[in-house]
């Protein structure tokens, strides 16, 4: 779990608006003793949508059965931290665990907080906590009453398997899990995604600031063979790099500054789309709309700020990715000249990578 940039540029719970809240959002895995306080705000985000017959089954859930099933498999809980260090608990949701299914279970942004990211900022917590633990499908139950929660579930690449009496049961793929120990490995891992591009393709990087998301667009257009060199576009937004060879081009670009999809259409990126990779450092909540498909990368950290190994989760949306095998992108091994190739970003725009 880790820190978010929290802004209007995601989604949140999509039923009910709400006041928009900036600041970091802190996500972590919850334990039993957070029961009491997820079964507070489960309670008033499901007490304020509208009624539905049968009733939810929310409504008779105890802060015993909450620890219990957080004993057995983990939930995630989202606070609001302020300037001073206070935090405020806005979010939760419960998991289950079945082989390798796990289950997403009572999704709760409190109803001042929706609309700001949170709810987005905590399902892709649950994704990568569920993809740790071995898990390889992601499973939940949108109601029949609300098509705009079920469209926002798809948005985020669920989709239905089957029908219920009160609802979808949705289901996603998990990414792959990638370790990374350094930045040679970044840019190796950049070149085996290309391997995996084609023209028209739109790749979303996310990650902290200086996680390595501009390392790794070096490593794809090494392998691109790229006339121009990668550095982050912060202060020019995007910058196409033409190929020297049949190949595709890519346009990257740095979504850092933008808060909404129309401030990122204003690029316009449509002349390059369709011929180039496009890739979006920054682009979470903004850039899926680019496109049909996309594929996620997601960077984090490890969690000790001297260890230089971050964890990478891949994962594709859409049917350009229903049947592509990203497994391979798992397997690294040192390249020739991996040293020579490593020329760090530098100046400002370094500080962003």
């Amino acid at each position: 779990m880790t820190s978010e940039r929290v802004s209007t540029q995601s989604g949140g719970t999509p039923d009910q608006a709400g006041e928009v809240e900036e600041g970091n959002l802190s996500l972590r895995v919850a334990d039993p003793s957070d029961a009491a306080a997820m079964l507070a705000v489960i309670r008033e985000a499901f007490g304020a949508r509208p009624k539905v017959d049968p009733p939810p089954a929310y409504l008779s859930d105890t802060a015993e059965q909450i620890a219990a099933s957080l004993a057995t498999a983990p939930g995630v809980i989202a606070e609001l931290v302020d300037d001073h260090g206070h935090r405020q608990v806005v979010g939760c949701l419960l998991m289950t665990l079945d082989g390798d299914l796990a289950g997403l279970h009572r999704v709760s942004v409190l109803p001042g907080h929706r609309l700001a990211g949170i709810a987005e900022a905590m399902v892709r917590g649950a994704v990568e906590l569920a993809t740790d633990l071995g898990a390889t499908r992601l499973e939940l139950l949108s109601r029949r009453e609300f098509p705009a929660t079920r469209n926002w579930w798809e948005r985020h690449g669920f989709h239905a398997v089957r029908e219920v009496p009160t609802g979808f049961v949705m289901q996603r793929g998990l990414p792959v899990r990638v370790e990374v120990p350094d930045t040679y490995a970044m840019r190796r891992l950049g070149r085996r995604l290309a391997r995996v591009l084609r023209g028209g393709d739109v790749v979303i990087a996310s990650g902290d600031l200086g996680a390595g998301k501009t390392t790794l667009t070096q490593g794809l257009g090494a392998e691109l063979h790229v006339a121009s060199p990668i550095i982050s576009p912060t202060f020019v937004l995007s910058r196409v790099h033409r190929p020297l060879g049949d190949g595709p081009g890519l346009v990257h670009v740095d979504a850092y500054r933008l808060s909404s999809p129309a401030e990122l259409e204003d690029i316009d990126l449509d002349a390059t789309l369709a011929d180039s990779i496009t890739l979006v450092e920054w682009g979470a909540g903004l850039a899926e709309g680019l496109a049909p498909s996309w594929l996620d990368v997601d960077i984090r950290r490890s969690g000790d700020p001297d260890d230089e190994t971050r964890i990478v989760y891949v994962v594709g949306t859409g049917p350009r990715w229903d049947d592509v095998d990203l497994t391979p992108l798992a397997v690294d091994a040192p390249e020739p000249g991996d040293a020579a190739s490593a020329t760090e970003t530098t100046t400002d725009e370094g500080t962003r990578a």
